[in-house]
C-alpha cells in the first residue's frame, strides 16, 4: 500500500515510526488492517497490509448541517460531528453567518484525524459551503431536519414519537436565523424544531447536545 507525502510524514515525522513498525489503516470501505511500516520518507512510503483487525463500522443515515463560526469552534464542531457518528457533514451560508468561506480540505483533514483518533473506520465527508436556501431548495423531503431553534430554549424535550431513517440536524450561527429563514423552515413539513433545554447553547455546544440526544434515541447509541 503506497503512501502519499503527508501520511509518510505523519508516520516518520510525528508519530517517529520507522520501517518494521505496526500500524492500524482503513480506507472507510472495508474496516480496519494491520500493517507493517516497509519505506518511509519525505516523499512517501510504503505499507505491507496484512490482515483485517475489524469490521468496517459505518454510521447511521445522520447528516450534520451547521453554520461555521469561528476558526477553532469550527474545527470543534466538525471533529465532534466525525467522533458520534455523523455519516455527511455540511456546512451552511445563512442570513447571519459571520464566515463567508470555508478551507473545506481543512475541516476534511480534521474529520480524518478525528476518526483516526477514536478508532473509527469510516470518516464523513465534509462538503464545502453552501448556502442554507440553495441546499433547501434541492433538500429530498425523505430526509427530515431535527431543527435545533434557540427560540425554543425551556424545558429539554425527548425524540420519542419521531420516525427513524434518514435525518438531518440543523444548527444555526451564533446570531441565530433570520426571521425569513425561520418562517421558510417553519412552513417546512418535514421539519422538527426542538429545544436543548432552558440555556441558550453556544453554536458548538448545541451541536454536540444535538448529536447526543439524535444518537441516544434515534441512532446506533441505542
Amino acid at each position: 500500500m503506497p503512501l502519499d507525502a503527508a501520511q509518510a510524514h505523519y508516520l516518520g515525522g510525528v508519530m517517529r515510526l520507522s520501517p518494521g513498525a505496526m500500524v492500524e489503516v482503513f480506507n472507510g470501505r472495508d474496516g480496519a488492517w494491520s500493517a507493517r511500516i516497509i519505506q518511509v520518507s519525505k516523499r512517501g512510503g510504503l505499507l505491507d497490509v496484512l490482515e483485517q483487525t475489524a469490521p468496517q463500522r459505518d454510521p447511521p443515515d445522520l447528516w450534520l448541517c451547521f453554520a461555521p463560526i469561528k476558526k477553532a469552534r469550527t474545527d470543534f464542531i466538525v471533529e465532534k460531528a466525525a467522533e458520534m457518528g455523523a455519516a455527511r457533514i455540511l456546512p451552511v451560508q445563512t442570513d447571519f453567518t459571520n464566515a463567508e468561506r470555508i478551507r473545506q480540505d481543512r475541516l476534511q483533514a480534521h474529520a480524518v484525524e478525528a476518526a483516526e483518533q477514536c478508532g473509527g473506520t469510516f470518516v464523513p465527508p465534509v462538503a464545502d459551503l453552501v448556502p442554507l436556501t440553495r441546499l433547501l431548495d434541492g433538500w429530498d423531503a425523505s430526509r427530515r431536519i431535527l431543527w435545533a431553534d434557540e427560540a425554543m430554549a425551556g424545558p429539554a424535550q425527548t425524540l420519542a414519537g419521531l420516525p427513524h431513517g434518514p435525518w438531518a440536524i440543523l444548527i444555526g450561527p451564533e446570531g441565530g436565523f433570520s426571521d425569513a429563514e425561520r418562517a421558510r423552515l417553519t412552513a417546512l413539513h418535514y421539519v422538527s424544531r426542538i429545544s436543548l433545554g432552558p440555556r441558550i447553547l453556544r453554536a458548538d455546544t448545541a451541536a454536540v447536545a444535538a448529536l447526543a440526544l439524535w444518537q441516544a434515541t434515534l441512532g446506533d447509541w441505542q
